[in-house]
């Protein structure tokens, strides 16, 4: 072996000042997460959509703590009245504080909007990447069943799970979980089709790894993007689909209210009242375009195709 003590140092120089401006890097390095929000932040749409949900939510579980007023507290002496300093959006027919039941009906449009959503993302993340990764017979019986929970529309889960469970929060999340799964489980098991040819997957599969840690270490993780954007779609629809079901009275029963039965109550006297239907339609217009603004930047974000 050569003596490196024999070398001759004259070989060697210093590295120029220039010479080492030509090996820095362009910019800093970022992970992946990193970069989406980097990405994300820098969308103003997105953002405002982020700060959209965080004051309604705020509104929403904060708001009727500071409140006053009650949701289901009648005050016949007050019905009617326009929007005043006491009641900033008004009462209703039963003289009951608008705001404060604008606030309460947030709470349960968000709820029953968020946990149904994380049902149906469970569940679709599950059986779309069992469907997705066995393939073959499993795949196609899979596929048929999603295809006939699909056929059916909405209206008659929400019939016959109120004919069990009865009318409530409990029969909405339910029902709107039902239905939701079903996108979810098909973008799933589109992504782990793709993913599962890869090399990584191959490496995993030698070195012994099961079916259930491939799924859960590897594939599922790599499929989070489209997952998170399609949740957070999920949202508002989720929210729409549950105001939709309260307006035509298959709603959570009086004296609670979400912010579709509001609109329902509302839409009787709306033109002598027009405030009375004006202040929900609005919160729910609201929550709406922010959860839609933050999808979308959640989309551009999470696209690899966008990094730079």
């Amino acid at each position: 072996m050569e003596n490196t003590n024999n070398i001759n140092k004259d070989l060697f120089k210093p590295v120029s000042e220039d010479r080492k401006k030509t090996h820095e890097k362009a910019r800093p390095s970022f992970t992946y997460w990193q970069d989406v929000w980097r990405r994300f932040r820098s969308n103003k749409l997105a953002m405002i959509g982020l700060a959209i949900i965080v004051a309604v939510t705020l509104f929403s579980v904060v708001g009727p703590l500071l409140s006053k007023f009650n949701y289901y507290t009648n005050d016949y002496a007050s019905a009617n009245l326009s929007p005043n300093l006491t009641h900033p959006f008004g009462t209703d027919n039963l003289g009951r504080d608008i705001l404060t039941r604008i606030m309460y009906g947030g709470r349960i449009s968000l709820t029953i909007a968020l946990v149904a959503s994380v049902i149906s993302f469970v569940i679709g993340i599950i059986y779309g990447g069992i469907s997705g990764y066995f393939g073959g017979a499993v795949d196609n019986i899979m596929m048929r069943i999603v295809e006939g929970v699909s056929s059916l529309p909405l209206m008659i889960y929400v019939i016959l799970i109120m004919v069990i469970v009865g009318q409530g929060m409990t029969s909405l999340i339910i029902a709107i979980a039902l239905t939701y799964w079903v996108d979810m489980a098909r973008i799933v098991r589109g992504q782990i089709l793709q993913l599962k040819q890869e090399e990584f997957v191959l490496a995993a599969k030698t070195l012994g790894a099961s079916s259930t840690r491939i799924l859960v270490k590897h594939l599922i993780p790599n499929t989070m993007g489209p997952i998170i954007v399609n949740l957070t779609l999920n949202i508002p629809s989720a929210i729409f689909t549950e105001a939709f079901l309260s307006f035509v009275g298959l709603g959570v029963p009086a004296p609670k209210a979400s912010w579709g039965t509001l609109c329902s109550n509302a839409l009787g006297s709306y033109q002598l009242f027009p405030y009375q239907l004006l202040f929900p339609a609005l919160a729910l217009c609201i929550t709406m375009f922010g959860f839609n603004f933050l999808g979308d930047g959640l989309s551009t974000a999470l696209d690899p195709k966008m990094r730079k």
